[in-house]
């Protein structure tokens, strides 16, 4: 995993200059990329601890550096998109899940924790099966663990004819746009911070 040190490295800063109890945004770049999450979320303290390009295999290989010393009162994870991206199957994405999930649990047993479903996006359609399957998969153990949650984003994301939606996306159909970080804003405040109104 020394691909990502470096990044890594700087978050360790990151975390060692943050008061402990924040609410920690943990995983890939769609989480690294999330502009004024402090803004967005005035009353939560948001840490962003995402780094570019990781994989959730990756995730769970760094959280005992990352995440564990930033003592988050709570924890919002988004990966698994660039795993299956790089060829992992739905079934690898869940071990690697679930091996976070049992750091989680020996370091962090009361934190809540929710897991944002793995998104649809135009660039990764050819994958949508495997990506339902791998969130079914996360949904499913996630229903088992204490004070874990998965927040299913995918309607939100999908046209009415179940079709992505382009214009949540940057150019390379990837990442998500204002507009997409938008829809992920509200959803996230009515499902997990009690319907605060958010600022634009």
């Amino acid at each position: 995993m020394n691909l990502f040190e470096d990044e890594v490295a700087l978050l360790e800063q990151r975390v060692r200059a943050h008061p402990a109890g924040s609410t920690v945004f943990y995983g890939s770049s769609t989480i690294r990329l999330w502009p004024d999450l402090n803004a967005h979320f005035p009353t939560i303290d948001a840490l962003n601890l995402g780094f570019g390009g990781s994989t959730l295999a990756a995730c769970a290989w760094h959280f005992e550096r990352l995440v564990v010393p930033a003592h988050p009162r709570a924890l919002i994870l988004y990966a698994g998109d660039n795993d299956l991206g790089e060829g992992q199957s739905p079934e690898a994405v869940y071990l690697f899940f679930c091996a976070l999930m049992e750091k989680k649990e020996r370091f962090l047993p009361d934190v809540p924790l929710s897991f944002i479903s793995i998104k649809p996006s135009p660039a990764r359609w050819s994958l949508i099966e495997s990506i339902r399957a791998a969130n079914r998969a996360i949904a499913t153990e996630i229903k088992r663990l204490p004070h874990c949650s998965f927040l299913d984003l995918s309607a939100a994301m999908l046209t009415e004819s179940g079709q992505p939606r382009p214009e949540l996306y940057e150019d390379d159909a990837l990442h998500l746009n204002a507009a997409g970080y938008a829809v992920w804003r509200t959803e996230l405040a009515r499902h997990l911070f009690n319907g605060e109104r958010v600022n634009e």
